[in-house]
């Protein structure tokens, strides 16, 4: 289990006099993810802007684990929480987006993926209308090269903004972001900002109707209203994560307060009080199921955090210790 999030705080007190941000001892993580399920985070830290995160990176000794979290649509956290600190980027302080050229877009990584879609339609900016139809936010999308409609995050990246675990800024280009299929090789100590995103000019009427049709989709195919991190699993080479489920017959399939919808059988919801443990008990019976049936190993595509509870530690594909 984790530590008390106040006497962490306590201790490093003095190294934190003149952070602007908000500063949350044994922070509520089942508030803030749209699992709406997980254990504490010790200590939950909301950056002012780019300068005051630069300014806590530096006072937080390397030796206290920091992670960051985006806007929790793709998050499990395990109910034993999060030790150290975690930091959420705020709407306030990195959620803008601005217009910088005919074409392209800069936008803070706590901004939403439809909103960022929105801005490039008021633009006339064509090639965003992908993201009208991701539940999360930049700074996830750039993290996982987010993708859907058969356009991904690395084709309209130019650049992002950066600091590292000791505060310094980097500015990645896009070769050095290292895409492949949902992912980027980044280290994962690096917390993204901002980023520039290019499009091309398009018509306004044209891009609204690509808009909706995505729209479109994910209500008629995925359940949008539940509390859901979105897709459980990546796809595999060559087929499809929601079929591999069904096959092996886990459509509907529930632990505990957890199910894998009926109605789009790769997302996992939370049908009632679910915990961390019955999500990820669920998740790792599917690859279980899925690997016996047809010898695919399904990769996790949602973000797992923190530690599990005692006696209630949970196995890749349910194995053994």
């Amino acid at each position: 289990m984790i530590g008390d999030g106040e006497a962490l705080i306590a201790k490093l007190g003095d190294r934190f006099s003149g952070l602007r941000g908000r500063i949350t001892p044994n922070a509520e993580m089942d508030k803030i993810t749209w699992f709406r399920a997980g254990g504490l985070a010790e200590v939950l830290f909301q950056p002012a802007d780019e300068e005051d995160l630069a300014a806590f990176l530096r006072a937080v000794p390397e030796e206290i684990p920091v992670m960051v979290v985006g806007i929790g649509s793709n998050l499990l956290v395990r109910d034993g929480g999060i030790p150290g600190f975690v930091v959420r980027l705020s709407a306030k302080g990195f959620g803008e987006i601005e217009r910088v050229s005919e074409t392209r877009l800069r936008a803070g990584t706590a901004a939403p993926d439809k909103r960022l879609a929105a801005a490039a339609l008021e633009a006339n900016i064509a090639g965003f209308h992908f993201y009208h139809g991701i539940p999360g936010g930049i700074g996830g999308a750039l993290r996982m090269n987010a993708g859907a409609n058969g356009v991904e995050t690395r084709e309209r990246v130019v650049e992002v903004r950066a600091l590292d675990r000791k505060g310094d800024l980097h500015v990645l280009s896009n070769a050095d972001l290292g895409y492949a299929y949902r992912h980027s090789s980044v280290p994962p100590e690096l917390i993204f900002t901002s980023a520039l995103f290019e499009g091309m000019p398009g018509e306004h009427d044209e891009i609204r109707a690509a808009m909706d049709a995505v729209q479109h989709h994910r209500e008629t195919v995925q359940p949008i209203r539940e509390k859901t991190g979105g897709s459980t699993f990546k796809n595999p080479e060559g087929s499809s994560a929601w079929k591999e489920i069904d096959k092996a017959g886990c459509r509907g399939k529930m632990v505990g307060g957890a199910q894998m919808s009926e109605m789009h059988c790769n997302f996992m919801i939370n049908i009632g009080n679910a915990t961390g443990y019955d999500l990820e008990t669920l998740g790792e019976t599917v690859r279980a199921r899925v690997l016996e049936n047809s010898g695919i190993r399904l990769h996790w595509e949602i973000k797992r955090l923190g530690l599990f509870e005692r006696g209630r530690e949970v196995r890749e594909f349910l194995g053994g210790s």
